[in-house]
């Protein structure tokens, strides 16, 4: 009687006050009744309210409820500011339905917002307590670190101490330059130039080179050189080839449309450039393909002019100059590829999960004997990165997993954690020389790693607000520009190009 007593209580306040439930009314209840209370608690379970991916860095509502000493009701949400709850419901407010994703994102927002402040303010950070260039400048000196750690951890005070600043695009069309929102950027080997992939207004692609010769410590400007045309197709995968000379063109795997297949195309890099349009070279070669996920260019002497496609359920390996092509049969998607330099391997990541090699010089391809490794996340591979002596291979998954591993013995060696993803390709980016691993979210952070001891470094905030459609594309590199280039991150997000130098 006495619960059917309180829950009549409860709906009658309700109804009185259909906007909100004030907390104040509630009574903490007294030892007589708490054996009473969790038998009410076991029959009505409550879950939390505001789970989301930032729930491991940022308490939930369902937290704060608890340590503030209000309790959590089940379709209700509770405004610490306003000091009352608000229905969850759709369309209990017209004008303003209360949902978990708005609420999730007003505190992303908050938490982003908090975060670029503590930017502004604080000029000096440091990644590990106690370091400082002084005292690792006189552990060198001592004989206490070797001259590659020495760089390594220099480079690691040099990231933390990072600070923003926006670049101002200029082209042959000053109208056009920077009008589109970036999709992706990808970095040529010497970091010299840029390729971009913006999104057009009306559907589809369009994509350019941005010139980073004239990035500076105290010019922040840059040349971009749009293609003349544009795809209404989706570019699903894009990287740097060396055909006739280093980074001399650019693969792009396009989506297929209605009954149109997908396709691969190799454009000359001296397709985009300031001369007369009527002097640039045409279209190299396009080889009708299904919808390609991912691309790679092979820069193995024993594999030479040959790039690689991941598809659903095959794997091609195409000859640009004798147009020969291999194939591989699996039963997944292909989302991430990469050649090594110094064996004829190509490393595949996939949906399922699974990171499996391919020796592209065997001609048997049936059954399942040609994978020459195999290894297995526990959700589809976003990215495959090998290190320079290729021992070593880092990959990046949909659970938010990065794992360094080892190709001899097969097995995991480190975790890279603090990463967010859920359902989206996300590429990862090492810097070996540097020491440094840096991969942005879906949550729209970047976030950078020591490569050596997975250590988290620094996590940078989105200028932009955070949403689907605006997650930064990034270059780190200690060399933007060239040989002579400056140091530093570039974030592309939305129409804006930023540039975190060294101090």
């Amino acid at each position: 009687m006495k619960r059917n007593y309180w829950r009549g209580q409860g709906k009658h306040g309700w109804n009185n006050h259909k906007h909100s439930y004030r907390p104040h009314r509630y009574r903490r209840p007294n030892r007589s009744n708490c054996t009473e209370r969790q038998g009410l608690e076991q029959e009505e379970p409550q879950n939390p309210v505001n789970a989301g991916p930032s729930s491991s860095e940022e308490p939930s509502s369902s937290s704060l409820t608890q340590n503030s000493g209000v309790p959590e009701l089940p379709g209700f949400y509770y405004d610490s500011e306003k000091n009352r709850y608000f229905r969850l419901l759709p369309g209990h407010n017209n004008y303003n339905p209360l949902t978990k994703e708005s609420i999730q994102y007003k505190a992303m927002e908050c938490k982003r917002l908090r975060l670029l402040e503590e930017e502004e303010k604080q000029k000096k950070k440091t990644a590990r307590a106690g370091l400082n260039s002084s005292q690792l400048l006189q552990k060198r000196q001592l004989g206490l670190l070797s001259s590659r750690s020495y760089c390594r951890m220099v480079h690691e005070l040099k990231v933390n101490c990072m600070q923003r600043k926006k670049i101002e695009i200029h082209g042959p069309d000053t109208s056009v330059a920077g009008t589109n929102n970036f999709i992706t950027i990808v970095a040529d080997d010497a970091c010299e130039r840029i390729f971009t992939v913006s999104d057009v207004e009306h559907g589809g692609c369009k994509y350019g080179i941005i010139n980073l010769s004239g990035l500076g410590k105290e010019s922040l400007t840059v040349e971009m050189y749009d293609n003349l045309y544009f795809t209404n197709r989706k570019v699903n995968s894009v990287c740097w080839a060396s055909l006739t000379h280093p980074d001399s063109h650019v693969l792009l795997c396009l989506m297929g449309i209605a009954e149109t297949p997908g396709r691969a195309s190799l454009l000359p890099a001296s397709f985009f450039s300031s001369t007369n349009p009527g002097d640039r070279p045409g279209m190299l070669c396009s080889f009708k393909i299904s919808t390609a996920w991912s691309c790679a260019w092979c820069l193995n002497p024993q594999a030479d002019s040959c790039f690689s496609t991941g598809l659903t359920g095959q794997v091609l390996v195409t000859n640009v100059v004798t147009g020969h092509r291999q194939t591989f049969s699996i039963i997944s998607d292909v989302l991430a590829q990469q050649f090594a330099t110094q064996t004829p391997m190509l490393y595949n990541g996939c949906r399922s999960g699974e990171i499996f090699g391919i020796d592209v010089r065997q001609r048997n391809h049936k059954g399942q004997s040609w994978k020459a490794i195999r290894l297995f996340q526990d959700s589809a591979v976003t990215s495959v990165r090998l290190l320079e002596a290729e021992h070593y291979l880092v990959a990046a998954d949909m659970a938010g997993q990065i794992k360094l591993w080892d190709l001899r013995t097969a097995k995991c060696v480190k975790q890279y954690r603090g990463h967010h993803n859920e359902n989206t390709v996300l590429p990862v980016h090492v810097n070996e020389e540097e020491g440094l691993l840096t991969a942005v979210g879906q949550d729209c952070y970047t976030r950078i790693w020591s490569l050596q001891d997975a250590q988290l470094l620094r996590t940078i905030p989105s200028p932009h607000s955070i949403s689907k459609d605006a997650i930064p594309s990034v270059v780190l590199s200690s060399r933007l520009g060239g040989s002579q280039g400056v140091p530093g991150l570039l974030m592309a997000v939305k129409q804006d190009l930023y540039h975190f130098s060294y101090n």
